[in-house]
């Protein structure tokens, strides 16, 4: 029995009514959801600390979560886990003609854009089964972190042209946007419209990010880490006078602030 025959004979067991575990046996595709992005995020947490132990554990973890979908998928007759496998390698195979095609496409090698154009043929030929009309827009997941699904959106308004002609007019929105949640936050009457207004600065600044070739997620999360690292070096200096951040005052806290920020300048 290979290891993932095992696997899936433990989930299936898991899921046998009357004698499974009660908790695996009250689950649906909703419920567990969360759990598998949970996983996910562990497996990318494991990776950005280069702990390869952790990783293999939590590629595991992930792996139970894709058997885990397609056992209920196939206590319903939906599909299986093979029908999962079978339908990654077909893509990768159909998605890659420059090494899996014919001898004409091998020699053409890898041609730039083509994933994308694959891509889009996929979800043009989906677009033919379905009752509505088909969006530029459509495929890209709503349950992704918003700021990544922000720029996932604008990059593709701007394949058919929804897109600034430069720089300046996205510099020229945000300010326009800024002035907006300013108004909203000074008129009372606007108030409700505090978070909506926040939220398009958010989307001007995603957009900002895209024009400048910037991955936008990842630029915030290293603005998290640097946060990370020069509060803990206030925390490390307020510690050395005896003192934590709740008893210091702000001007306290911005000296040692500035101060770690000079150490990593001539660093």
């Amino acid at each position: 029995m290979t290891s993932l025959v095992k696997l899936q004979s433990i989930m299936a067991r898991l899921r046998t009514p009357k004698d499974g575990c009660p908790w695996d046996l009250a689950q649906n595709f909703d419920t567990i959801a969360p759990y598998t992005i949970e996983e996910a995020y562990e497996v990318a947490d494991a990776i950005e600390r280069k702990d390869m132990d952790d990783l293999r554990e939590e590629l595991g973890d992930l792996l139970f979560q894709v058997v885990f979908h397609a056992q209920m998928a196939e206590e319903t007759s939906a599909f299986t886990l093979d029908d999962v496998v079978t339908g990654i390698c077909d893509k990768m195979e159909r998605r890659h003609p420059h090494v899996f095609g014919n001898a004409e496409q091998l020699n053409a090698g890898a041609i730039p854009g083509a994933w994308e154009r694959h891509k889009e043929r996929e979800r043009a030929e989906k677009s033919i089964q379905k009752t509505t009309p088909d969006s530029v827009l459509d495929g890209i997941a709503r349950t992704l972190p918003a700021l990544q699904r922000s720029q996932k959106l604008q990059e593709r308004a701007a394949r058919v042209g929804f897109d600034w002609p430069s720089l300046q007019p996205v510099f020229d929105k945000l300010e326009e946007e800024i002035a907006e949640l300013s108004e909203a936050i000074i008129a009372p009457e606007h108030n409700d419209h505090i978070a909506e207004e926040l939220g398009d600065i958010l989307f001007v600044c995603t957009n900002l990010a895209r024009k400048l070739n910037v991955d936008a997620n990842a630029a915030l999360a290293s603005s998290n880490k640097k946060f990370e690292r020069r509060f803990s070096w206030i925390e490390k200096r307020l510690a050395q006078t005896g003192k934590t951040p709740k008893d210091a005052s702000l001007d306290e806290m911005e000296a040692f602030w500035v101060e770690a920020k000079k150490r990593e300048r001539e660093a």
